[in-house]
């Protein structure tokens, strides 16, 4: 690849994986429309490790509070961690089981267009019926399992992962803001375990490293950043209604374009 689409794909990884709209269901359409090929496994893991460590940068002192409160047995520290960690088991497990069919059945514009207008109305009903009064520190386990079940959905195409947990999170109660940080922090584990999955495969297979994908890390990195900041900003005194209505828009045009 060159490196306008190498910068290209990093950053349309960084932005639409913290924004609710769909990072994998992205990549698909700019694939199938622009012609724009991913550039397989090796640029897959470099991508990801750029929105891993914009999470882990931008939410810093949250994870020092989380792992070293925990070492002293803050209650809370701990009760987060354990949030973290039952919230990613049933993501971590629904990539393993249907990651074939994800990469063959799944890839497909219409099929990405149906799951973007239909995961949009979680988003709206969270808008319209939950009450948005609660922060991270009011989550009890069964809430954190609810948002982690709802994760797991996320390994389909056009389903967003920060889209439907931040439904979740709104659902048990969460402000906007809350709902976007447990959103943004359950996110760190899963990237996590999906790169060191992958990266496993590559040393077994001896795939060479190409030193062009230390842009798109950086293109992902950078961009995943500056979004994660703007959306918390912009979470304070607006709603979701903004992406729910490019969610809708951007399938309806997707239908009209492949069917017409």
């Amino acid at each position: 690849m060159t490196y306008l689409q190498v910068l290209a794909l990093g950053v349309l990884q960084g932005v639409t994986e913290f924004l609710p709209i769909s990072s994998s269901g992205h990549l698909v359409l700019a694939e199938y429309f622009l012609g724009v090929k991913g550039g397989g496994l090796v640029f897959d893991v470099f991508l990801h490790l750029g929105t891993l460590l914009a999470v882990l940068f931008y939410f810093w002192q949250d994870w020092w509070h989380i792992f070293s409160g925990s070492l002293k047995k803050d209650p809370l520290a701990q009760r987060l961690l354990l949030f973290l960690i039952v919230g990613t088991i049933p993501g971590a497990l629904a990539g393993v089981i249907l990651e074939k069919d994800v990469e063959t059945i799944f890839r497909d514009p219409i099929r990405v267009a149906t799951m973007l207008a239909l995961m949009s109305l979680p988003l709206l009903l969270a808008e319209l019926l939950a009450k948005h009064t609660k922060t991270i520190r009011d989550l009890r386990l069964p809430h954190a399992l609810f948002v982690g079940l709802a994760q797991a959905l996320a390994v389909i195409p056009g389903t967003s992962r920060s889209g439907i947990t931040m439904s979740a999170g709104l659902f048990t109660g969460l402000t906007r803001e809350e709902a976007a940080r447990f959103s943004f922090l359950l996110s760190a584990p899963i990237i996590a375990g999906a790169g060191l999955f992958e990266g496993l495969k590559i040393l077994r297979a001896g795939v060479p490293l190409d030193t062009v994908y230390l842009a798109g890390f950086l293109a992902s990195l950078v961009s995943g950043l500056l979004v994660i900041a703007w959306l918390l900003r912009f979470l304070k005194k607006h709603t979701f209604y903004l992406f729910i209505g490019y969610r809708i828009l951007l399938a309806a045009l997707i239908y009209a374009l492949v069917k017409f």
